[in-house]
This record gives structure tokens, sequence and C-alpha cells, in this order.
């Protein structure tokens, strides 16, 4: 089976992908420090991380937050303190897509997360 090279069946296979894989989707660059320290070039962003908008409006690039929540099923990450207004004037968090992001921070309160972010290390060695 090939790879079809339309857009749209690459973006109608994103969007029906099954759960386990829209989780790889879920993954951002990270600093170049980590990347050194970790020997991974990437990893899964989850809720905790401390991420940078690296790409998008210049209202929010730059901007540094820490990620308060995680939407698979669009790809997407709400950052605290960036938020956009609704039509009716309430302000609602702003969801952005990970491949504008770097990660800067890692939330490493979960063992698993730990020892698979550090296997690359121990290849690399």
């Amino acid at each position: 089976m090939t790879q079809s090279s339309k857009a749209r069946v690459q973006r109608r296979k994103q969007f029906n992908a099954p759960v386990h894989k829209k989780s790889k989707m879920l993954s951002a660059h990270l600093s170049a420090d980590l990347r050194e320290k970790y020997g991974v070039r990437s990893a899964r962003v989850v809720r905790g991380d401390t991420v940078v908008i690296v790409r998008g409006n210049e209202d929010i690039k730059g901007i540094e937050g820490k990620v308060i929540d995680v939407h698979t099923d669009a790809n997407r990450v709400s950052i605290e303190g960036i938020t956009i207004n609704q039509a009716d004037g309430t302000a609602v968090a702003r969801p952005i897509h990970t491949s504008n992001l770097v990660i800067v921070k890692l939330n490493l309160a979960d063992e698993w997360r730990k020892d698979t972010i550090s296997k690359g290390k121990e290849v690399k060695e």
C-alpha cells in the first residue's frame, strides 16, 4: 500500500486516525538544551509541560506558558494565559497546533514518560 500524495487524502487519514496514532501526532520539538540532555528530537506534549509558541500570529508568537489542556481529537493544546474572545465577549482558551510549539520544560511527574524520554540517551551513549 502506497502513501497518497493528495492533501485531501492525507487530511482524511489524519482526522479519521485511531486514538493511538493521534497521540503520536501530538508531539512537538524539544528545545536545544533538552534535545542535548535527553538525546531525542521531539516528545508528546502533555499537561504541565512548559512550551514556547514559535509560529503563528504576532500577538501570541514568542509567548511561553504551561499547557493546561490537550485536545487529542483536534491536535491542539491550550496554554495558560492565551485566550480568545468569543462573540458574546467571554474569554476562552485559544487552541494552538502542536507543530507551532517548542517544549522548553518537560513535566516528568509520570515515571513511564521519564523512562521513555531517557531511552534516547541510553541508545546514543
